[in-house]
Formats: C-alpha cells, structure tokens, sequence
C-alpha cells in the first residue's frame, strides 16, 4: 500500500498557535491525550482543510472562531492555516478544467492549503497557487475523498449514517464509492443546461427582435437585387459615354487652344501692319489736307465779301436810277393844292422808301447814310407842295447833279474793287485745284495702300468675331466640361468606384454628337429608375442587411449550437446516470459482502446488507422555451437491515447504543474497503466499546490498515498498541497545544 497522506501543518489553527507538524510514516498513527488538550482539533483541522464549509461541525460559530484566540504569554493570530501534504508519485490526483481539458499535475507531492482570516475570508492554495473550492472537491474526488465526510468519523457521529434519511444515506455510500465526482459532473450539466436553457430564450428574444427588421431589409435587398441589372446597363452605357465624351472635350480643348494660338498669332500681324500703313497715311495727307482747307476757306471769305459788296452796288445803282429820273423831271409851276396819288404810285413810293431805309441800316459809311436821308427828304418833298414851295428849283436841281456824279463815282469804285475781288478768286480757285489735283494723284498712287488697309482691317474685324465665337464655343465647352464631372460624380453615387472604369473602356468607331446625346438621355432615365428603386443607398442597405443577416446567422448557429449543447448535455446527463446507476448497484452488492463479514465479525454472527428504495416525489421539469410541465419521479434512497445472533431485534431504532455503534462502524468500515479512501480518521469511535470488543475494533482497523492509512483518536489503550506512532497532545505553559511523537518500534528497541 502507498503511504498517500505524507503530513499535516498547523499555524494558527484553535489551540495550535504555533507551527506543528504530524507525520504520518505508519499506516494506523494514533493521536492520545487529555481531555481539552486538543487532539480532537487535529482532526477538525483535517475537516478544515479539506474543504468543510460547517463551521458548527468543527465547533464554531464563524471562521473567526478557528483562529487562535491568544493566551497570557502568546498575542492572538491573525489567520489559521493547515496544509495537508500527499504522495503523487504515481500521479493518481487528476484535475479539469471547466471545458474538460486536464490541467498538468506533474508534481510528486501534492499540497493543499486553506487560510482562514479575521474577516472571515478563506483562501485556498493547491502547491502555492490560489485556487476555487470546486478545484479542490474535485481533486480530492479523484482519490476518493469526498465531501460526505465518511473518510472522517468524529465522536458521537459514528451513527451518523444509521441515522441519515434513505437519500442521505445513498449520498454517502455513493461518496465511498467515488461517485460523488460523478454527480458533481451530472450536477455541472444541469448548471450548464439552465443556463444554456437560458441563453436561447435570450437568442430567442434577439432574433424575434430582428425579424421585423430583417424581413424589411430583406424586402429592400430584393428590390436592389431586381436593379442590378439596371445598374449593370448603367455601366456599360456610362463607360462609353463617359469615354467618348472625354475624347471629345480633350479634342475640343486641343482645338480651342490652337485655334486661338492662331488667330491671335494672326491679329497681332495683322495690327501691325494696320498701324505702320495709318502712321504712313498720316505723314502724306496731313499738310495738304491742311492747305486745302485754308485756300477754301480763302475762296469762301472773298465770296461773302463780294456778296455784300455786289448788294452794294445794286443800291448805288439804284440810287443812280433815281437821280437820274429825277434830272430828267423838271417842275413847271407850283401848285399849294393837295398831291393826289394813285395807289400804284403810292405803292412804288413806300417800296422805295424801304429800299432806301433798309441801305442805311446795312450801310456803315456816315457819307452814304447822310446821302440816302438826303433822298429820303427829297422824295417826300415830292408829294408836299406846300413845302416844295420853300425850296428854289435850282437848288434841287444842282444837288441832285451832284449827288449823281458822287453815286456814279461810287459805283465805279464798287466795280473796279469786284474785279479785284474777282482775279483773286480765280487765282486762289486755281491754286485749289491744282492742290486737288496733286492730292487726287497722291490718292491714286496711295490706292493700293488704302485698299490693303480695308482689307486688313476687314480681316482684323473677322479674327475678331471669330475670337468672340470661340470665346462662346469656350464658354459651352466649360459648360460641358463641368456636365461631365457631374456625370462622374453622379455616376459615383449610383455605381461607386466602378464608374472610374471607363478610362480602361477602347473605342473601336466614330459617331455623331447627336448619338451621344441620346445615350446621355437614356443614363439619366436609368438613374430615374434606379432612385425609384431606392438604389441610391444601397451600399448602406446592402452593408446593414449583410451585418443583420449575418447577426441573425449567428444566433442562428447559436441556437443550433445550444440545441446541440442540450442534446449532449441530456446525453452526457443520461450516460452519468447510468454509469452512477450501475456502478452503485455493483459498489451495494460489494459494500453488503463487506458488511457482512465485518458485521459478523463484530456480533460473532447475524446478518447484515443494504437494500436499494424508490421513493415518490413530485418534479416541475421547465424546458427552455419558458414552459412547465409536472410529474412524478422516483427517487432511490437505502435501508439497512441487520438480523443480530441469538436475537430477534432487526430494526436499527431497536439496538442498544453500543450495538448501534458496532453496526455503524462495521457499516462503514466495508464502505472503505469497497472504495479504499487515502486514509480515515477515527475520532473516539471506540469509546462505547467494552474490552472484548474493542480486541474486535483493532482487528478491524489492522485489516483496514491494508487498503487505507488510519489516523485514530483514542483513549483506548487496546487501540493505542495496534498503532505505529503515537502522538501525544498536551496543553504547553504559554496555552497553546504541543505534540509528543513515539514511534513504537524505536521504543521496542530501546527496550530491548
């Protein structure tokens, strides 16, 4: 038999305040000592250690309670530590993690440890490392140490399991025979199946959330699925007028700007030209021009004067006429009676009266003025008698002959000045004309400079409409330009990037702008089609149904994956139930061969085994989908029976306390042998028993002994002697318990 349990260390633990050590090299050690000394907190510290969550049954009220409390000469701890040490040599401890994976154990001695602090905090170590409880139950489950505590047995519970209700009593059974690690699995399932059971009424829930949703977009998906090939024709329409309409612009571009080039090259040769011909012109024409029209205005300054002069000869002239009309008409007698005159002779007197009149207001000669009144009188003395008879007849006529020969000489002055006048008119009229005459021969010799001037401004007037024709031309090129980068970038909306593909689009033949336009018209009926559709979003349409359909996909696989989960988890339940099922009927028919024997053993004959039960009970089974449905279980609990020698008594109530101590401790003692736990503890489980069958007990426990190493409690003296070490308890002077160890062989041999 492997020596599994190695040691045990105390630090703090109730009366065990300093550091103690047990070492545990026999295979029976026995703890003795005093009432109150502390041995019994031995094997509480085992209890203690190997995860007991009752504080009651290590006699205490709270964590706190199993700290050292402090004596007059030692303080009080802070924490209480055991630490129980075992053989892993042949690596029989096992451990997993929650996904069933196995965690690497390669230790040869494993430690296990568990602090208690002031607070009431516990922490537990596995080789220094800090670890869950669960951790620990299912270690320790592996080597057959379970959380029944039928590995422990403690004074006054030596009956515990003829007491325990029939499921209690299965319990522990199925804990002596390592089932519990089984349960504990089967009782992880169902842990793992609610909470997998509520993991899919919760992916339920999110997928009837996103199921409106989803169909819409589904619905949207469709549509744009329909207008795929409306887009698909958008593209191969847009690449070719995209393309077409780039060559064009760059060939209208490249034509404007050598069309331009060229007729300003063009204009600028021609302006010059213009200008050199309008300097040269100017040089020629200019003091000719100028010379003209002095000699014009010449001719015509001596035309008014003789104008005026030639008026002024009609009135000398005139004047002349009257006088000598006068000269020739002498007065034969005077007469005082009234002049009488016929209207045509009054008419032709107020005529004349005027002519002389208006010659004194044009005239600005004082002698011609002085004259014209002089006539003036004359003529109205004609039709006054009365004052005609003041005058003397040769006095009119004397100053009438002088006055004619005055007028005569007058005239003849005004002539002789008019043919002066007259010869400097022809002469400057000469001048002029010839002056003309060399201009007009001038002009002639210059007929071909002014004709290629005309021409040249002519041409200069065409480049210039034909710049203002391009700069329209230029003006709807920009236009055009600017349409076809907002094609681009309405083509962009609809078809993103692909629409850049028309650059790599060839163009195998031409066509006239008249097509273009029809493909142009057909792009935006497309377009109208496709935001009909409601395409003009559909990458974000198509990217949230993608993200919805494929949330939905994987609570999908989710569902699937829990349905899977329960199904293997049902399965995996069943298997275990089984497994427990028939590995508990095969460990009752070996526990009863155990039983018997130790029974027998103990009563020196009888009958003793245990019987499988179902009980009744009434289940709620609630499946995932929030339903519930009750029924009726059967739950399997064990009865012992025990016929005693000589006696008729076989129901447990009817045993004496010492019978039912015997039959306990058999009891348990062939639970141990069917599944041999590392070691058992025995605390005072031999109080009750007499002298004869306490030489019974300690047959029993050097058969144990065999399979398990025994860690006994005792003041039994019989018992004491079939240990191998034996290890005292005393109360120390500073309050705290001490240990004395003797090893009986060495103590045989010294008393040798």
């Amino acid at each position: 038999m492997i020596m599994r349990l190695k040691s045990l260390e105390l630090l703090g633990f109730k009366s065990f305040a300093k550091k103690t050590s047990l070492e545990f090299e026999s295979s029976i050690t026995a703890v003795v000592g005093p009432n109150g000394s502390g041995k019994s907190n031995v094997v509480e510290s085992l209890r203690f250690v190997l995860g007991e969550q009752s504080i009651k049954s290590m006699r205490g009220k709270a964590g706190v309670d199993l700290i050292f409390k402090g004596s007059k000469s030692l303080p009080k701890a802070s924490r209480a530590s055991a630490t129980i040490f075992f053989d892993n040599k042949d690596k029989v401890f096992k451990l997993e993690n929650e996904v069933g994976e196995k965690i690497n154990l390669n230790y040869d001695t494993i430690s296990i440890s568990r602090e208690v602090f002031s607070d009431g905090l516990n922490k537990y170590s596995l080789n220094g490392t800090e670890v869950r409880l669960k951790d620990i139950v299912t270690l320790l489950s592996t080597v057959n140490i379970g959380s029944s505590g039928h590995h422990i047995i403690s004074q006054g519970e030596a009956d515990r399991i003829l007491n325990a209700s029939p499921k209690d009593r299965r319990e522990m059974i199925e804990d002596a025979l390592g089932l519990k690690i089984y349960q504990y699995k089967i009782k992880e399932s169902e842990r793992k199946l609610d909470r997998t059971a509520t993991n899919m009424k919760e992916v339920s829930l999110l997928r009837k959330e996103i199921a409106p949703h989803l169909n819409f977009l589904r619905k949207q998906v469709e549509k744009l699925e329909k207008a795929k090939e409306l887009k698909i024709e958008l593209l191969d329409i847009y690449r070719e007028y995209l393309k077409r309409e780039t060559e064009y612009l760059n060939t209208q571009n490249t034509s404007f700007v050598q069309e331009k080039n060229k007729i300003n090259e063009e204009l600028i040769i021609v302006s010059t030209k213009i200008k050199q011909i309008e300097d040269t012109t100017v040089s020629i024409e200019n003091p000719k021009l100028t010379e003209v029209k002095n000699l014009e205005k010449k001719i015509y300054d001596i035309r008014s004067l003789k104008g005026e002069i030639d008026r002024k000869l009609g009135r000398v002239e005139g004047m002349i006429e009257m006088e000598e009309r006068r000269l020739h008409v002498a007065p034969k007698e005077e007469k005082h009676e009234n002049v009488v005159l016929s209207y045509k002779e009054a008419e032709e007197f107020v005529l004349e009266m005027n002519n002389f009149i208006d010659d004194a207001i044009n005239s600005s000669d004082v002698y011609e003025i002085h004259s014209i009144l002089n006539r003036i009188k004359e003529s109205l003395n004609k039709i006054s008698p009365a004052h005609s008879a003041n005058t003397t007849t040769v006095s009119v006529e004397n100053n009438s002959r002088e006055e004619f020969e005055k007028l005569q000489k007058t005239r003849e002055e005004i002539v002789s000045e008019l043919h002066k006048m007259q010869e400097e008119e022809e002469k400057l009229k000469s001048s002029l004309d010839n002056l003309k005459s060399e201009i007009e021969k001038e002009n002639f010799e210059n007929q071909e400079i002014q004709r290629t001037r005309f021409e040249l401004s002519v041409r200069k007037q065409e480049l210039i409409s034909r710049l203002s024709t391009l700069a329209i031309k230029e003006e709807n090129f920009v236009r055009l330009n600017t349409s076809f980068e907002d094609q681009i970038r309405e083509g962009s909306i609809f078809l993103g990037p692909d629409i850049l593909s028309y650059k790599n689009f060839e163009i195998t033949s031409e066509e006239s702008r008249d097509i273009q336009e029809e493909r142009r018209k057909k792009i935006e009926r497309i377009k109208m089609k496709l935001e009909d559709a409601g395409l003009g979003g559909s990458t974000e349409v198509l990217k949230e149904f993608e993200e919805v359909s494929e949330r939905d996909a994987f609570l999908a696989k989710e569902m699937e994956d829990l349905s899977t989960s329960i199904v293997s988890l049902r399965s995996l339940m069943m298997d275990l139930k089984e497994k427990i099922d028939i590995e508990f009927k095969s460990g009752i028919q070996k526990i009863n061969k155990e039983f018997q024997e130790f029974f027998s053993l103990m009563f020196g004959g009888g009958s003793a085994f245990l019987t499988v039960i179902a009980q009744q009970k009434k289940n709620k089974d609630e499946d995932y989908d929030g339903g519930s449905d009750e029924n009726i279980v059967f739950e399997h609990g064990i009865e012992i029976s025990v016929s005693l020698p000589h006696k008729k008594v076989k129901e447990l109530h009817a045993l004496s306390g010492g019978e039912r101590s015997l039959t306990s401790i058999a009891l348990l003692f062939a639970m141990s042998q069917v599944n041999p736990p590392p070691f058992l503890v025995l605390d005072e489980t031999d109080a009750a028993l007499d002298e004869a069958n306490s030489r019974k007990y300690g047959d029993m426990l050097e058969k144990l002994s065999k399979s398990s190493q025994l860690i006994v409690v005792t003041h039994n003296r019989e018992t004491m002697s079939r240990a191998g070490v034996l290890y005292g308890v005393t109360v120390g002077s500073d309050g705290a318990s001490k240990l004395l160890s003797v090893k009986f062989e060495e103590a045989a041999q010294i008393a040798k």
